[in-house]
């Protein structure tokens, strides 16, 4: 089974409410160490996310969380130059976490995989996603860092569970059939099977499990079941 973000999440969040001041965002991020942080209302529900993109409108935050020879990117800079609710402009006069947020906030469930989870991370451009229930009230949050330890099981970890998916998988096929290793995420599949359909399923349900980097198909099969797709190897 794929893991959720339920499995990977932080649920210790830094939050902070949307009337919280500048000052005391600022301290947070600090303090913490991060570099940005949901924003609640008195429900708990996420309104925004607000990160040190959005405080560097202000000189005081960036003197003091980088020094004052600090340049953001070029990226940040355009986008702070020019006016607009969002911009640098109109962020450096605000002065509660709910003017400097950006919102609305891309957030994500705890059942959404992790697979889900870094592609909503990719094409939206965030490091992070608070995660919310049902009602959008904050449960935890998921970042780059914890989507990655997934691609850093242990490979016994990974040979046990590719294992027990051959078992459920290569149902026409004695159980020693295939053998599985896999060394650095990347799995090995040898052994010859009774169809070419089970090698194919072993296959892909192999490349589907958690940590897997790649998959190298040896396997074999005694009779070939496939019609007009072309054959992918074995004998």
């Amino acid at each position: 089974m794929s893991m959720t973000v339920q499995d990977v999440m932080t649920t210790d969040v830094a939050s902070v409410h949307e009337d919280a001041s500048f000052h005391v965002v600022a301290e947070l991020l600090i303090d913490r160490g991060v570099s940005g942080v949901p924003v609640v209302d008195d429900d708990d529900r996420v309104q925004g996310v607000v990160s040190e993109a959005d405080l560097l409108a202000k000189e005081e935050f960036k003197e003091r969380y980088y020094g004052d020879d600090y340049r953001p990117p070029l990226r940040a800079r355009l986008r702070h130059a020019f006016g607009g609710e969002g911009s640098g402009f109109y962020k450096a006069k605000g002065e509660t976490a709910g003017q400097l947020m950006s919102a609305p906030a891309h957030v994500i469930t705890p059942d959404a995989s992790v697979v889900q989870a870094a592609r909503l991370m990719d094409s939206r451009g965030v490091k992070r996603l608070p995660v919310v229930d049902a009602d959008g009230r904050l449960v935890g949050i998921v970042s780059r860092l914890d989507l990655i330890r997934v691609f850093v099981r242990d490979d016994e970890e990974i040979r046990s569970q590719v294992m027990e998916s051959v078992a459920d998988t290569a149902v026409w096929s004695p159980p020693d059939a295939v053998t599985v290793r896999v060394s650095d995420g990347v799995v090995i599949l040898s052994g010859v099977v009774t169809r070419h359909t089970e090698a194919i399923a072993v296959a892909r349900m192999a490349a589907n499990v958690d940590g897997v980097v790649a998959v190298r198909d040896k396997l074999a099969w005694k009779h070939d079941d496939v019609v007009d797709i072309p054959v992918w190897g074995g004998a």
